[in-house]
């Protein structure tokens, strides 16, 4: 155990430095010996979002240089927007930045090799689709889709490419994050057996956007385009600007941040989503006329599909009425935690020698570790990026060069897109949620949820 811990934290203290128990380890001397490095790689935004205004612009402009990238043109269906994305990046890049009305637009200009896709949640996977069949890579925000119709659609599509796409699942680029997974994965930690997920916030302003409602004239925009193919309602700025609030353009708490934290359990168990899923909330403090709970409890039973004997269970807890923006994630097993807000294996829990002896067992201790430097995402809007998304986008660069898989492929958004459809099929019904590996379906009560 003593040689086995000296190792891990050597291991811990090469990630903190920076080197990524990753798929890619990237240097200027190794960077320059990839054939083509000296061709530009032209990036196009699909979608002046919050989020690429926040996130992708600082993290782009982190490693643009380095890597010769640049971004050329910005697509959104409101004017406004657009205009504003290409006078923003036209100004970061010195040269020339295109705005166009729509996607067909941009993609027919044939002037892209890669997009950023920031738009509304429901549109990541369609718009994953688009992209791969123009020929682009991809950074896709999370959640990946909200339907199983076109999760698989968007997985098709872009295993059929070839096409480096990254999901933005951000915790998969952290150094921390890497060796919490190996860590497990070694066997070190034992059997998984609980993980505890919360994200609560105190904000009664976030996902609204009060200022610009007025602003938004359905003539300056392409409703129907927006909309793509959900159930047609009339115009409302609300669902366009404030779609995290109302389904079916948003799940809401369950694809905004349960799909961060799921997939690290994802990734860790090896798992590809929960056997089962109940889900109970309700809008108790924010009554603006969302859809979307303020408040959800989800609780998921994860293990081998064909042994139901052998498993583990995940809570996810979520309030916008009393919280600090401290997103919690705590693996625990027979001899302690993994505690990814503190970035520490404790004993903490674990079976100590006196209540072992009870039963004629050995004592169950994890030792005192390390997991490197914290590198804790930043959640809140106009951050001006963080270390994470900056890591994960250098990650997807990377790999655009070297055409190596990124950190969170297709898959790993198609997984977490289960787990956040089976939590909204559950929440929807008041029932639990299973999913049909045969069909690649979410069931309720025996039958396909009809979202």
């Amino acid at each position: 155990m003593e040689e086995s811990r000296r190792k891990f934290i050597r291991q811990a203290a090469l990630a903190g430095a920076g080197v990524l128990l990753a798929k890619n380890s990237w240097s200027a001397k190794s960077y320059k010996r990839i054939i083509g490095a000296n061709d530009r790689v032209r990036v196009g935004v699909v979608g002046f979002s919050d989020r690429h205004r926040s996130s992708h612009i600082p993290s782009f402009m982190n490693h643009y240089k380095e890597l010769n990238f640049e971004v050329v043109g910005v697509s959104d269906i409101w004017k406004r927007r657009r205009e504003e994305g290409a006078a923003i990046w036209k100004e970061k890049m010195q040269n020339d930045v295109k705005a166009f009305r729509n996607n067909e637009e941009l993609y027919d200009s044939k002037t892209v090799d890669a997009v950023f896709i920031s738009t509304a949640d429901f549109q990541h996977a369609r718009h994953a689709i688009e992209a791969v069949k123009a020929g682009c890579d991809a950074y896709v925000e999370k959640p990946f889709a909200e339907t199983m119709e076109d999760n698989r659609a968007a997985l098709k599509a872009i295993k059929a490419s070839k096409k480096i796409v990254q999901i933005g699942s951000q915790r998969r680029s952290g150094a921390n994050y890497h060796a919490a997974n190996e860590f497990i994965r070694s066997g070190k930690f034992g059997d998984i057996k609980m993980v505890e997920l919360t994200w609560n916030v105190n904000q009664p302003g976030r996902w609204r956007r009060p200022e610009l409602l007025g602003k938004l004239k359905q003539e300056d925009t392409d409703w129907k385009r927006f909309i793509l193919n959900r159930p047609f309602e009339e115009f409302d700025p609300r669902k366009y600007l404030e779609f995290r609030l109302f389904w079916p353009y948003s799940s809401g708490l369950p694809g905004q941040w349960m799909s961060h934290q799921i997939d690290t359990v994802h990734w860790f168990s090896g798992l590809q989503h929960p056997r089962s899923v109940v889900a109970n909330g309700g809008i108790y403090m924010w009554k603006d006329g969302r859809r979307n709970w303020d408040t959800i409890t989800a609780v998921f039973d994860y293990g081998p599909a064909n042994d139901p004997s052998t498993g583990f269970q995940v809570t996810f807890g979520s309030r916008m009425d009393n919280g600090d923006e401290n997103p919690a994630e705590i693996y625990y097993s027979n001899g302690g935690e993994l505690n990814l807000n503190t970035n520490k294996v404790s004993p903490k829990g674990g079976l100590k020698k006196n209540m072992a002896a009870a039963m004629n067992l050995p004592e169950n201790l994890l030792p005192e570790m390390s997991l490197s430097e914290v590198e804790k995402v930043i959640a809140s809007a106009n951050t001006g990026g963080d270390k994470l998304t900056s890591n994960h986008v250098r990650n997807w660069m990377e790999c655009i060069r070297s055409r190596k898989e990124p950190n969170a492929p297709v898959e790993a958004g198609y997984s977490h897109s289960i787990a956040n459809m089976m939590t909204t099929a559950s929440a929807h019904s008041g029932h639990k949620a299973t999913f049909d590996e045969a069909t690649q379906e979410v069931m309720v009560g025996g039958k396909v949820f009809k979202y």
